[in-house]
Parts: structure tokens; C-alpha cells; sequence
């Protein structure tokens, strides 16, 4: 799959999530076949500010490339900044403009999908990035502010006229936040519109999800998100359904095991040992979902002050 000038090996790709997309998890989700993988969404005005986390939250490694960098904010001028920045870095293959996250905080400065109210806006965003990238510049946007006001189409549109290489579409109204269903249609209406690639975005939880989407929408990739918390195996999984029509439902329990442990050591390299244990609390909540006894389970690591006694716990539960 081509976007702009870059080549990708496959077309399953991993979501930017706030608070779960770092380096660590990226690295487990390429292992398992993701072909491209999506920073945090990154503050264009802290990037600005040379503020140190935000720095931080950029960082790459070799092993996961190509890495697209997700950037928000609705100033032009500031935007370009940032996107000039990370297009002169190697480690950087796309910058991709979040127009599309619904979280209060975002909306109430008129940056994510506040932006889609404002058509103009975009198309400035837009124009002011493309000319100051070297990299592919893509959009992610949802299907419009709430049933009122839904223009993907017209918002895929401007983004395609002012030199965006793709656009991806999640398929709910910021009102419906990630409740009710992701609307494959509006995927497919933004697919006929444009003819730059289209990604499609929304409920991909099982391989067929995934095959669904593309069937319906014509879209040229998937993009995972939820679907793949305490589950970097989906991108493995799609891809095996693809090609052979089979996939295992569920790893094992040493492989489950394995790879939260995995996890919990690249976090405490990367994070350092206080984080690193706040946040695969929530992980492996993540992990452990939907096993017999896992509400105990989480329970009982929540009350853990290191990763030897989560261990422990683990290993009594799993093996």
C-alpha cells in the first residue's frame, strides 16, 4: 500500500490512543504484524513550547518503523511548526492531523473533531502542514459533530484539494464519543468521493471486523483501536484471516503471560519503575479480560508495590 511517497508492507494498522499508544506498546503491536504504527496524539503548541514529556511521549525505535506522529492543536502557524519539526526527523514516516478526538478537554479548545465545525479552518490546517512537511501529511476525522452536522465528506474533500496523501474515517459523530456503532456507510461515501486512500476506523474487535469493513466500505486499510487493548495479537490474527481464513481466538496462557511480562519490562525501561507500574495496572486489566476470575486477579495487583509480587500473582493464575 502506497501513501504519498511511502511504502508500506500491508494495510492493518494501529490507532493513535491517548495514554496507550507509546513506544512499548507499539513495539509489541508491530511485532505481531501491524504495518503501521501511530504515536499518542501530540500537542502541537507544547511541541512549540519544547515542553520535555511531550518531547518524550515522539521517541521511536528502530524496530517499529515506519511510525506516523499524530499531532492536534488549531493554530495554523503552530501546526506547520510541528510538522515541519517532525518531517526533518528520520525516524518520522507521515504526519497525520487528529481531527477527530472527542475527549472535552480537546473540544473546548476547538482542536480534534471541533475542528470539523469549522470547514475553513481545516482547509487552512491542512494547506499550512502539507507545505511545511517533507513527510505525507493524512487526516483522521470522524463522520461529523452529531447527526446534525455529518460531513466526513465534505471535510475528506478540502483535505484531499489541499494536498493530504489520506484520510482516515472513524465512523461515529463526536456526540456518540465511542458509544453506539461505527457507521461503515459513511466510510464507503468518503471512499467514492476521494481518490487518495481512504483508512476505515471503528469496532474492528475480531478479524472479521476487519474483513467486513473493506467488503463494505471499499476502503484501502483498517485501522485498530480498542480492538487491540490487552490484545496486540489482533493485527497477527487479521492478518492470518486474510490469507488463510483461520486464526487462533486466543494466545495461550504462556504467551499471555510472556508478553505481559515483556510489556511490564520495556514500560519500566522506557517509563521508568513508578509509571511503569501505574500503567500496566490498566493493561494488564486489558490482558486478563474476560478470564474466569480476573476481577480478583486485577484486584489483587492493584494492591502490588512491584512488578515481582504482579509477577507472582500472575504466574499462580496462569500457569
Amino acid at each position: 500500500m502506497r501513501i504519498g511517497t511511502l511504502i508500506l508492507s500491508g494495510n492493518i494498522f494501529l490507532a493513535p490512543m491517548a495514554g496507550v499508544t507509546d513506544l512499548p506498546f507499539r513495539l509489541l503491536c508491530k511485532e505481531q504484524g501491524a504495518s503501521l504504527v501511530y504515536t499518542e496524539m501530540i500537542s502541537a503548541k507544547a511541541m512549540h513550547y519544547n515542553d520535555r514529556e511531550t518531547l518524550k511521549m515522539s521517541e521511536t525505535h528502530p524496530d517499529e518503523a515506519p511510525v506516523a506522529v499524530q499531532i492536534f492543536g488549531s493554530e495554523p502557524e503552530i501546526m506547520a511548526e510541528a510538522a515541519q519539526s517532525f518531517s526533518n526527523r528520520e525516524d518520522i514516516a507521515l504526519i497525520d492531523i487528529n481531527m477527530g478526538c472527542p475527549a472535552p478537554k480537546i473540544v473546548k479548545n476547538c482542536e480534534g473533531s471541533a475542528l470539523m465545525k469549522k470547514p475553513e479552518l481545516v482547509r487552512e490546517i491542512v494547506r499550512e502542514v502539507v507545505k511545511a512537511s517533507l513527510k505525507p501529511v493524512t487526516v483522521k476525522i470522524r463522520k461529523g459533530w452529531d447527526e446534525s452536522n455529518i460531513n466526513a465528506v465534505a471535510i475528506a474533500a478540502i483535505c484531499e484539494e489541499e494536498g493530504a496523501s489520506a484520510i482516515t474515517v472513524h465512523g461515529r459523530t463526536r456526540e456518540q464519543f465511542y458509544s453506539g456503532n461505527s457507521d461503515l456507510n459513511i466510510i464507503k461515501e468518503v471512499k467514492k468521493a476521494v481518490s487518495i486512500p481512504v483508512i476505515g476506523n471503528g469496532d474492528i474487535r475480531i478479524p472479521e471486523d476487519a474483513r467486513k469493513m473493506i467488503e463494505i466500505t471499499g476502503c484501502d486499510a483498517v485501522m485498530v483501536g480498542r480492538g487491540a487493548l490487552g490484545n496486540p495479537w489482533i493485527f497477527r490474527n487479521i492478518i492470518n484471516y486474510f490469507n488463510n481464513g483461520v486464526y487462533n481466538k486466543r494466545p495461550t496462557n504462556k504467551e499471555l503471560l510472556d508478553t505481559i511480562k515483556k510489556h511490564y519490562s520495556m514500560m519500566e525501561n522506557f517509563h521508568g519503575e513508578r509509571k511503569a507500574m501505574l500503567e500496566m495496572r490498566k493493561h494488564i486489566g486489558w490482558y486478563l479480560q474476560g478470564l474466569p476470575g480476573c476481577a480478583k486477579i486485577r484486584s489483587e495487583i492493584f494492591k502490588t508495590q512491584s512488578k515481582e509480587e504482579v509477577t507472582q500473582i500472575l504466574e499462580n493464575y496462569l500457569i
